[in-house]
């Protein structure tokens, strides 16, 4: 009598209760079961159903009949004798599907076992066991194939690769068995036929849901197979049925791969590729609700010495000026001034001619321009300059002129000038507001700043605090103890002490961050300039700076930008040169053609320009930017490498300095003897038909020590060789006293009795040369060859 596992779960399942209320029974007589896969004993058994069956009993057998005829002859009905001695256990199975492994399945909702049983018999029997095998029909089953789509990803690889076989798992007397019935096979088969079964629903499901592909603007021929889940095959196929030749690694365009999709059953939708810009910088658009009012932002702009900084001085009631070297602003001072209970931001820009990039920056990041003219001056060139700034800037003008105090001045002068740069003053019926003022004695000042605050209040500035703070980089340097560090104006939202700043080319944390006062800060609104910290690199003035969350990306959006910049560096290094011209033409970028012309005499230099202008066609105009007479020096070659040129040289040569600066500055320099050289290699370059060009590498020396003469060849030279090697396909230049006496080839080469390729330095040889024979101890053999420049 074989014995069969019980375990607590399963006797809880066919009584219909939950595990704890059977642990609970058996607990009461005997140890507690820990888990609720113990196997109970037949002694446990016995107590489960005599508890059981005392708790539920039945009123008469009339409720056993009535069950039995609703339902005629159940096949797996189990029986309720009276019968709860210990035996009972496996009888309760009988009922009950068994597995290979002889272990009982559970049953189905409608079979468990009857709890409703008669009272038990004075003395209980052992009856015999049976086991009975419960047969479904599963004919009539409907099976959704949709369940099935994603089968592969729920089912393990191993369950997949599994062997099949009658092992029970865990027994190797099982797997043993297996070996010996030659199961392996039988396994192999089962899961050859399991696999094919698989695939046909897949397929099945696959026509059924067609898959949906995402395509972007291009892709590969291999990738849009991958996506659309078919071979790279049948997707080339496609393509050639459509007259379209591509191979596996071949790109399409979206058009292509969308029509080859959807006829191969796909549903296509557009990819849209986010950059990692996108991503991490905050750029949605404020509501009127999120918005309020900001501190305007104003910039004050001037010739030089006009009294800009010294205006400043006087608003914020310091001396600024007296630090300057020399008295001129050399960076952007940013400070925040209280007028009358407004916030006003102040730029202060230099009025020095090479400042120009600055003053631009300047007019960019505000919103009124303070135009300081000075009133025994006028209007100068920088003046103009900053005109020009504020007006590409789109930013309203105020003119405050300055020095009023000193008794040349001459206001009015000063009124009609700036007439001639549409800017009329407003009791002339203009819309320009002129303000006189010294900043030495403080005069006018109240009235320019009144006229700042009327100005900000028409053009309605405003900001939202409530956002990550974005602005521009007003100035960089390095600092010898505190690295980098960049005086950034937030133009909107609020930048706090921590937060990850991406800036151009720079990324970093905001370590430390003090307001123009000196004073540390933990935050800064928006139009309030605030010096920080922590940025890795100098950010380039000018830059617009964002406040970002993720760091990884920002680095790696820096490194993009640097490479982007790296290689419009290269792009812009790329000077034009003959070789290239043909080429540049080509790409539409050439369009002028400069030159530099150097000869030995004017006559010379002007009949060349004449021939070279001549030159010009539809595509190209050369333009002779500079003629001169004399040798080739560092100014032409400073002037050719800003504009581009090329120097062509009449009879002429560079001298040192300039030969090493041309050749750090990749100016591409031409030397001629006859003009109409220069003439046809440059119209042969603007074709682009240049011939190649050769030039010649010395390889090595070699000094006569002795001659001797054969009657059939010559005079055989024995030498040493000095540097480099000699070559049997050299050509060969003889020097007596530095002075060329011929120039040929060489006959023959000989090391002792041998015909050799190449000698060496250091090892002696035999040499003739073709047709000559004036050789002398003494003479030094000069090998070279010619060798093509590529161009």
């Amino acid at each position: 009598m074989s014995f069969v596992k019980y375990r607590v779960k399963e006797v809880a399942a066919d009584f219909g209760v939950a595990p704890k209320e059977i642990a609970e029974i058996v607990g009461k007589f005997y140890d507690r079961p820990k888990s609720n896969t113990q196997v109970l004993t037949d002694a446990e058994l016995n107590v489960v159903f005599d508890y059981m069956t005392q708790k539920n009993q039945i009123k008469s057998l009339d409720q056993v009949f009535a069950v039995k005829q609703s339902k005629p002859e159940p096949k797996a009905e189990p029986k309720a004798e009276a019968k709860p001695e210990a035996p009972k256990a496996p009888a309760a199975q009988q009922g009950r599907p068994q597995q290979p492994g002889g272990r009982p399945q559970q049953p189905q909702a409608g079979a468990r076992p009857q709890t409703q049983q008669p009272p038990k018999p004075e003395k209980p029997k052992e009856p015999e066991r049976k086991r009975e095998r419960r047969v479904v029909d599963t004919s009539a089953v409907q099976v959704n194939a949709n369940r099935f789509a994603d089968v592969d990803n729920l089912v393990s690889e191993r369950v997949q690769n599994y062997q099949g076989g009658k092992q029970r798992i865990g027994g190797k007397k099982g797997q043993q068995q297996n070996k010996k019935d030659n199961g392996k096979f039988r396994g192999n088969k089962s899961r050859n036929e399991e696999q094919e079964k698989m695939r046909r629903l897949q397929m099945e499901v696959a026509r059924k849901a067609p898959v949906t592909v995402k395509i972007p603007d291009e892709i590969t021929v291999g990738e849009l197979a991958s996506r659309m889940k078919k071979t790279a095959g049948e997707v080339i196929k496609c393509l050639m049925k459509n007259g379209v030749m591509a191979g596996i690694n071949q790109t399409i365009d979206f058009d292509t791969a969308e029509f080859v999709a959807t006829e191969m059953g796909c549903k296509v939708e557009k990819e849209v590729t986010v950059t990692i810009e996108e991503q991490i910088i905050d750029d949605h658009v404020d509501t009127a609700e999120e918005l309020q009012t900001r501190a305007p932002v104003v910039v004050v702009m001037g010739h030089v010495d006009h009294g800009k900084t010294s205006l400043l001085d006087a608003i914020r009631k310091t001396s600024v000026t007296a630090g300057e070297a020399g008295g001129i602003t050399q960076h952007i001072g940013a400070y925040t001034v209280d007028v009358n209970g407004n916030m006003v931001t102040f730029l202060d820009t230099p009025g020095h001619a090479a400042f120009t990039s600055m003053r631009a920056r300047g007019a960019k990041s505000t919103d009124i321009a303070i135009l300081v003219v000075a009133a025994d001056d006028g209007i100068m060139p920088q003046t103009v300059e900053s005109i020009n700034h504020a007006k590409a800037a789109g930013v309203p003008i105020i003119v405050a002129i300055n020095k009023m105090d000193k008794p040349t001045a001459n206001p009015d002068k000063i009124k009609e000038q700036l007439t001639k740069y549409d800017l009329i003053p407003e009791e002339w019926g203009g819309d320009t507001v002129i303000c006189p003022i010294s900043a030495k004695t403080g005069m006018g000042l109240e009235e320019l700043l009144e006229m700042v605050i009327l100005t900000a209040e028409v053009q309605e500035l405003k900001a939202n605090p409530n956002r990550r703070a974005k602005g521009t980089v007003i100035e960089a340097r390095l600092d010898k103890t505190r690295g980098p560090v960049a005086t950034l104006l937030v133009q909107n939202g609020t930048l706090k002490q921590g937060d990850i700043v991406i800036a151009g080319t720079s990324v970093g944390r905001v370590r430390v961050m003090t307001n123009d006062k000196g004073r540390t800060v933990k935050t800064a609104g928006p139009s309030v300039p605030v010096e920080i910290t922590g940025l890795a690199d100098v950010p380039t003035p000018g830059d617009e700076f964002n406040a970002v969350t993720d760091e990884r990306m920002a680095r790696e959006l820096v490194e993009q930008r640097r490479q982007a910049q790296k290689d419009a560096l290269a792009k812009l290094n790329q000077k034009v040169t003959l070789d290239n011209l043909f080429a540049k033409m080509q790409e539409g970028e050439m369009k002028e053609l400069n030159l530099i012309v150097k000869a030995d005499v004017q006559g010379s230099a002007e009949a060349i320009k004449a021939s070279l202008e001549k030159l010009s066609n539809e595509e190209v105009r050369v333009r002779v930017i500079h003629a001169g007479v004399g040798a080739i020096n560092e100014s032409d070659i400073l002037l050719a490498s800003t504009s581009g040129a090329i120097i062509v040289g009449f009879n002429v040569r560079p001298d040192a300095a300039a030969a090493a600066n041309g050749q750090r500055a990749n100016v591409d320099m031409r030397f001629y003897r006859v003009i109409y050289d220069a003439i046809d290699e440059i119209e042969a370059a603007m074709k682009g038909m240049l011939a190649p060009k050769y030039e010649e590498v010395v390889i090595g020396h070699a000094e006569v020590r002795m001659t001797y003469k054969v009657s059939a060849i010559g005079t055989i030279a024995g030498c040493m060789v000095k540097d480099g090697k000699v070559t049997r396909d050299a050509q060969v230049r003889i020097l007596r006293d530095n002075i060329v006496i011929h120039e040929g080839e060489v006959g023959s080469l000989q090391r002792f009795k041998d015909a050799v390729k190449e000698v060496t330095a250091g090892f002696e040889c035999g040499m003739s040369i073709a047709k000559f024979n004036d050789i002398k101890e003494g003479d030094i053999f000069e090998c070279f060859t010619m060798q093509e420049v590529k161009r």
